[in-house]
């Protein structure tokens, strides 16, 4: 029954586009940042979120998803920020430079971490110019965690490496890669997004959580690239869902805290 389910979830992505993490991981990445708040920052994210619109979109999980949206709400800033969400080092050893990977200078997700967060603290902006920068920076940072996000330029991402995730009784669901890890390796848990956040990981005692958006590129690109992670026309099984699902989960839980970690050095001026 685990694997139906998981394989008739899978099957809804076979027509979806692929975002990072998917609304679930993503919101995840939201409350656990959060959580880590200096009451500084917490107070500057909060004074800043009156100006979303809807009320129930006003916290760091509500924004989250937010530049995943732009096609259907803001499509010209969407295309202009469409290469804003990734960063291909896979094929240069996992090593970050931005002279060759992000040549127009903020194209890719390193840099335009950086370029948001500089616009979300400076404090001459328009509060509504820092509100658009605090919804790119949540995002961002919650891509740059999701290890295809700076895997290989070859499959693009994950999105050209066809899977096939095998029940044993039938010949299979067919998605992509970059799907798959975007929310297929989530799909068929029990319990909702709340029982999700209480039943993630601790933080690693070693995570490094200083702002350093080249660093966490090159720790994501590493889980690319290790052995059985990516291999074309892989056929799936809840044995690769179980192995890396806790490997997903503790990206999410870092990536959450680093958020939080960069925030309260651009909103907390005594942190």
């Amino acid at each position: 029954m685990k694997n139906i389910l998981l394989g008739a979830a899978l099957l809804l992505l076979i027509a979806s586009p692929a975002h990072a993490w998917g609304p679930r991981g993503h919101r995840l990445v939201g409350h656990v940042a959060e959580a880590a708040l200096t009451p500084a920052a917490r107070a500057e994210v909060e004074r800043l979120l009156e100006g979303v619109e809807d009320p129930d979109q006003r916290s760091l999980a509500g924004i989250s998803t937010w530049a995943d949206e732009l096609r259907a709400h803001d499509p010209d800033l969407g295309r202009r920020s469409a290469r804003w969400h990734y960063v291909n080092i896979g094929e240069n050893a996992c090593r970050y430079e931005r002279e060759r990977d992000c040549p127009d200078g903020s194209d890719c997700v390193v840099e335009a971490i950086n370029d948001q967060a500089a616009i979300l603290g400076d404090r001459s902006r328009s509060s509504q110019e820092r509100l658009q920068a605090l919804k790119f920076v949540v995002h961002f940072v919650g891509d740059v965690h999701q290890p295809m996000h700076a895997g290989y330029a070859h499959d693009r991402g994950g999105n050209s490496t066809q899977v096939n995730l095998r029940d044993g009784s039938r010949d299979g669901f067919g998605t992509n890669l970059h799907a798959l890890w975007d929310s297929g390796l989530f799909r068929g848990l029990q319990g909702g997004e709340e029982q999700h956040l209480a039943d993630l990981p601790e933080l690693p005692r070693d995570a490094e959580l200083e702002p350093q958006p080249a660093r966490w590129a090159e720790e994501s690109c590493q889980i690319v690239v290790e052995q059985g992670v990516t291999e074309p026309g892989t056929k799936i099984n809840s044995d690769y869902v179980d192995h890396w699902r806790p490997v997903a989960e503790k990206q999410i839980v870092i990536g959450g805290q680093r958020l939080a970690r960069l925030l309260n050095q651009v909103l907390d001026p005594g942190h």
